[in-house]
Protein backbone atom coordinates (compact mmCIF):
# COMPACT_ATOMS: atom_id res chain seq x y z
CA UNK A 1 0.00 0.00 0.00
CA UNK A 2 1.12 3.55 -0.71
CA UNK A 3 1.73 5.73 2.38
CA UNK A 4 2.84 9.28 1.68
CA UNK A 5 1.27 12.50 2.84
CA UNK A 6 -2.11 10.86 2.81
CA UNK A 7 -5.32 11.83 4.46
CA UNK A 8 -7.77 9.24 5.70
CA UNK A 9 -11.49 9.55 5.48
CA UNK A 10 -13.91 7.47 7.51
CA UNK A 11 -16.48 5.66 5.41
CA UNK A 12 -18.75 2.97 6.85
CA UNK A 13 -16.21 2.45 9.67
CA UNK A 14 -13.46 1.85 7.12
CA UNK A 15 -10.58 4.20 6.43
CA UNK A 16 -9.73 5.16 2.91
CA UNK A 17 -6.36 6.79 2.18
CA UNK A 18 -6.36 9.53 -0.44
CA UNK A 19 -3.39 11.04 -2.27
CA UNK A 20 -3.33 13.61 -5.06
CA UNK A 21 -0.09 14.02 -6.97
CA UNK A 22 0.05 17.21 -9.03
CA UNK A 23 2.45 17.72 -11.93
CA UNK A 24 3.35 21.33 -12.71
CA UNK A 25 5.43 22.65 -15.57
CA UNK A 26 5.58 24.50 -18.83
CA UNK A 27 3.75 23.16 -21.86
CA UNK A 28 5.75 20.36 -23.42
CA UNK A 29 7.50 19.46 -20.17
CA UNK A 30 5.98 15.97 -20.12
CA UNK A 31 3.20 16.35 -17.56
CA UNK A 32 0.75 14.17 -19.49
CA UNK A 33 3.28 11.55 -20.56
CA UNK A 34 4.81 11.20 -17.10
CA UNK A 35 1.45 11.58 -15.38
CA UNK A 36 -0.11 8.66 -17.24
CA UNK A 37 2.89 6.43 -16.49
CA UNK A 38 2.93 7.44 -12.83
CA UNK A 39 -0.80 6.80 -12.50
CA UNK A 40 -0.38 3.36 -14.03
CA UNK A 41 2.55 2.53 -11.72
CA UNK A 42 0.58 3.59 -8.63
CA UNK A 43 -2.78 2.23 -9.85
CA UNK A 44 -4.23 5.74 -9.61
CA UNK A 45 -6.42 7.63 -12.04
CA UNK A 46 -4.79 10.21 -14.31
CA UNK A 47 -6.52 13.50 -15.06
CA UNK A 48 -5.42 16.32 -17.31
CA UNK A 49 -6.99 19.55 -16.02
CA UNK A 50 -7.41 21.08 -19.49
CA UNK A 51 -9.16 17.92 -20.73
CA UNK A 52 -11.40 17.99 -17.65
CA UNK A 53 -12.32 21.62 -18.32
CA UNK A 54 -13.03 20.84 -21.98
CA UNK A 55 -15.31 17.96 -21.00
CA UNK A 56 -17.19 20.00 -18.41
CA UNK A 57 -17.59 23.01 -20.70
CA UNK A 58 -18.19 20.87 -23.81
CA UNK A 59 -15.71 23.04 -25.75
CA UNK A 60 -12.02 22.95 -26.52
CA UNK A 61 -9.78 25.28 -24.54
CA UNK A 62 -9.27 27.35 -27.72
CA UNK A 63 -13.05 27.66 -28.18
CA UNK A 64 -13.52 28.73 -24.56
CA UNK A 65 -10.88 31.45 -24.99
CA UNK A 66 -12.46 32.63 -28.26
CA UNK A 67 -16.09 32.59 -27.16
CA UNK A 68 -15.94 33.39 -23.44
CA UNK A 69 -12.51 34.96 -22.94
CA UNK A 70 -9.56 34.30 -20.69
CA UNK A 71 -11.16 35.69 -17.51
CA UNK A 72 -14.03 33.23 -17.83
CA UNK A 73 -11.57 30.39 -18.51
CA UNK A 74 -9.41 31.24 -15.49
CA UNK A 75 -12.45 31.38 -13.19
CA UNK A 76 -13.60 27.99 -14.45
CA UNK A 77 -10.07 26.62 -14.16
CA UNK A 78 -9.99 27.53 -10.45
CA UNK A 79 -13.51 26.19 -9.93
CA UNK A 80 -12.68 22.83 -11.51
CA UNK A 81 -9.28 22.61 -9.82
CA UNK A 82 -11.02 23.11 -6.45
CA UNK A 83 -13.57 20.45 -7.37
CA UNK A 84 -10.81 17.97 -8.24
CA UNK A 85 -8.77 18.74 -5.13
CA UNK A 86 -11.85 18.06 -3.01
CA UNK A 87 -12.34 14.63 -4.58
CA UNK A 88 -11.82 11.57 -2.46
CA UNK A 89 -9.88 9.39 -4.85
CA UNK A 90 -6.24 8.74 -5.54
CA UNK A 91 -5.22 10.81 -8.50
CA UNK A 92 -2.33 12.04 -10.61
CA UNK A 93 -3.26 15.47 -11.96
CA UNK A 94 -1.49 17.25 -14.81
CA UNK A 95 -2.05 21.00 -14.79
CA UNK A 96 -2.04 23.41 -17.68
CA UNK A 97 1.20 25.40 -17.85
CA UNK A 98 -0.52 28.60 -16.69
CA UNK A 99 -2.74 27.10 -13.99
CA UNK A 100 -0.36 27.69 -11.04
CA UNK A 101 0.06 31.36 -12.03
CA UNK A 102 -3.52 32.55 -11.76
CA UNK A 103 -5.73 33.48 -8.85
CA UNK A 104 -5.26 31.41 -5.72
CA UNK A 105 -4.49 28.17 -7.57
CA UNK A 106 -1.00 27.65 -6.18
CA UNK A 107 -2.18 28.57 -2.68
CA UNK A 108 -4.93 25.94 -2.97
CA UNK A 109 -2.32 23.30 -3.70
CA UNK A 110 0.41 24.37 -1.28
CA UNK A 111 -1.98 24.26 1.66
CA UNK A 112 -3.66 21.00 0.70
CA UNK A 113 -3.12 18.24 3.30
CA UNK A 114 -3.09 15.22 0.98
CA UNK A 115 -1.27 16.60 -2.04
CA UNK A 116 2.29 16.29 -3.34
CA UNK A 117 3.35 18.68 -6.09
CA UNK A 118 6.19 18.23 -8.56
CA UNK A 119 7.61 20.78 -10.97
CA UNK A 120 8.85 18.99 -14.09
CA UNK A 121 11.60 21.39 -15.14
CA UNK A 122 12.91 21.23 -18.68
CA UNK A 123 15.50 23.68 -20.02
CA UNK A 124 14.54 26.42 -22.47
CA UNK A 125 16.57 24.93 -25.38
CA UNK A 126 14.94 21.51 -24.95
CA UNK A 127 11.46 23.01 -24.57
CA UNK A 128 12.10 25.04 -27.73
CA UNK A 129 13.16 21.98 -29.72
CA UNK A 130 10.22 19.93 -28.48
CA UNK A 131 7.57 22.64 -28.90
CA UNK A 132 8.75 23.96 -32.26
CA UNK A 133 7.88 20.60 -33.81
CA UNK A 134 4.38 20.59 -32.35
CA UNK A 135 3.52 24.30 -32.35
CA UNK A 136 0.60 23.82 -34.76
CA UNK A 137 -1.17 21.90 -31.97
CA UNK A 138 -0.46 24.60 -29.38
CA UNK A 139 -2.61 27.72 -29.91
CA UNK A 140 -0.39 29.88 -27.67
CA UNK A 141 2.64 29.39 -29.93
CA UNK A 142 1.11 28.41 -33.28
CA UNK A 143 1.95 31.76 -34.91
CA UNK A 144 5.64 31.69 -33.91
CA UNK A 145 7.66 30.85 -37.02
CA UNK A 146 11.28 30.62 -35.87
CA UNK A 147 13.06 28.70 -33.14
CA UNK A 148 14.81 31.88 -31.98
CA UNK A 149 11.47 33.65 -31.49
CA UNK A 150 10.05 30.62 -29.73
CA UNK A 151 13.07 30.43 -27.41
CA UNK A 152 12.62 34.09 -26.51
CA UNK A 153 8.89 33.56 -25.90
CA UNK A 154 9.50 30.55 -23.65
CA UNK A 155 12.28 32.33 -21.77
CA UNK A 156 10.02 35.29 -21.02
CA UNK A 157 7.17 33.02 -19.94
CA UNK A 158 9.37 30.92 -17.68
CA UNK A 159 10.79 34.05 -16.08
CA UNK A 160 7.25 35.22 -15.29
CA UNK A 161 6.11 31.81 -14.06
CA UNK A 162 9.19 30.64 -12.14
CA UNK A 163 7.93 32.14 -8.87
CA UNK A 164 4.83 29.96 -9.05
CA UNK A 165 6.48 26.81 -10.37
CA UNK A 166 9.13 26.97 -7.65
CA UNK A 167 6.41 26.67 -4.98
CA UNK A 168 5.97 23.01 -5.87
CA UNK A 169 7.18 20.73 -3.10
CA UNK A 170 9.70 19.06 -5.40
CA UNK A 171 11.51 20.15 -8.55
CA UNK A 172 12.72 17.48 -10.95
CA UNK A 173 15.13 18.46 -13.68
CA UNK A 174 14.01 16.31 -16.60
CA UNK A 175 16.63 17.36 -19.17
CA UNK A 176 17.89 14.40 -21.21
CA UNK A 177 15.93 11.90 -19.10
CA UNK A 178 13.61 9.27 -20.49
CA UNK A 179 10.04 9.09 -19.17
CA UNK A 180 11.08 5.90 -17.33
CA UNK A 181 13.95 7.71 -15.59
CA UNK A 182 11.66 10.58 -14.54
CA UNK A 183 9.08 8.06 -13.32
CA UNK A 184 11.68 6.26 -11.19
CA UNK A 185 12.84 9.57 -9.71
CA UNK A 186 9.25 10.54 -8.86
CA UNK A 187 8.63 7.20 -7.18
CA UNK A 188 11.67 7.72 -4.93
CA UNK A 189 9.99 10.86 -3.53
CA UNK A 190 6.70 9.08 -3.05
CA UNK A 191 7.78 5.89 -1.30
Amino acid sequence: MFFCCEQTYGFNNQFVSVMIIVLIGYMGSGKSTIGKELATALKYSFLDLDAYISDKEEKSISEIFKTKGEIYFRKKETEYLTEILNSSKNLVLGLGGGTPCYGENMKLMVGHPNLKSFYLKLSIPLLTTRLFLERENRPLISSINSEDDLMEFIGKHLFERSHYYSQAQYTLNTDHKTPQEVLEELLVYLI
